[in-house]
């Protein structure tokens, strides 16, 4: 059973990870050719360089993802440390409810209502267009919300109620307590709720399609219209770029966690 077990989960990885190995040879591929590799090179990447409205698409991309990603941290810092000083149960079962809805209803449910919701704003305030980074942004803050709400509760059930308190009978005002005595401890989670967010922003697909309007398109939008037509390596090499930054940002997620968990077992100890 170990020999068939073992053999099933190098399947799974083989097939997961094989195409992504193909695409990544094949952005250094010398020729036009997207099934024989003739030669190594990195013309590909260069020729990226020259395509304005996949530069418009990433500068787009990485202002959304940033800023989208700030604003989600710090409201859902606050929704977090909100729904942990909730007392009753039913009440915080049911917060927590509300806030898991996002996550488990599909992209593309989610997608659609909110380009519906936006274009009957529009009519409603009288706007003509009823797209654009703004609409983006919002559509992106919304579902990343949950991710870093999730991320910093644990820390702060973690925390000691009785530090906060302790702080404010040394003389510090219940603001100055959280900055300086809460916040601290539920940093790592804050952190790895902000790269969480800003990875699920970086390469949001259908979301984006639904609500970017005519004249802003993010990075996977443009993907997408790009391989309508004829599929070129330039896209092979757009893409290797993209895994390997979200690759970059998942090691660093993990990196920060066990640094952690380092830092509570030595506490502990």
């Amino acid at each position: 059973m170990k020999i068939l077990s073992k053999i099933y989960t190098f399947l799974v990885f083989f097939f997961l990870y094989i195409p992504i190995f193909v695409l990544i040879i094949f952005s250094f591929n010398e020729s036009k050719s997207t099934s024989v590799f003739t030669g190594f090179s990195f013309d590909w990447y260069l020729a990226l360089l020259e395509q304005e409205d996949i530069l418009n698409a990433l500068k787009t991309t990485l202002i959304l993802a940033v800023g989208s990603s700030v604003i989600s941290t710090v409201f859902g810092t606050a929704a977090a440390v909100g729904i942990d000083s909730l007392r009753k149960g039913w009440l915080r079962s049911a917060t927590m409810g509300v806030t898991n809805i996002p996550m488990m209803n599909p992209e593309i449910v989610t997608g659609f209502s909110m380009m519906l919701l936006f274009v009957f704003a529009s009519k409603l305030l009288g706007i003509s267009d009823s797209m654009g980074f703004g609409t983006l942004m919002i559509a992106h803050i919304t579902f990343e919300l949950p991710y870093v709400i999730l991320n910093v509760l644990p820390k702060l059930r973690q925390t000691d109620r009785n530090l906060a308190e302790a702080a404010q009978d040394l003389g510090c005002r219940p603001v100055q307590a959280f900055f300086k005595v809460v916040l601290p401890s539920i940093k790592p989670g804050i952190i790895t709720g902000m790269i969480m967010a800003f990875t699920l922003s970086l390469d949001d697909f259908i979301i984006s399609y639904f609500t970017n309007g005519r004249e802003f398109q993010t990075l996977p939008t443009i993907i997408y219209s790009m391989t309508k037509k004829r599929v070129t390596p330039v896209i092979y090499s757009l893409s290797t770029l993209i895994f390997f930054s979200i690759l970059l940002l998942l090691i660093l997620t993990n990196l920060i966690q066990y640094l952690n968990e380092k830092k509570q077992n030595k506490t502990s100890d």
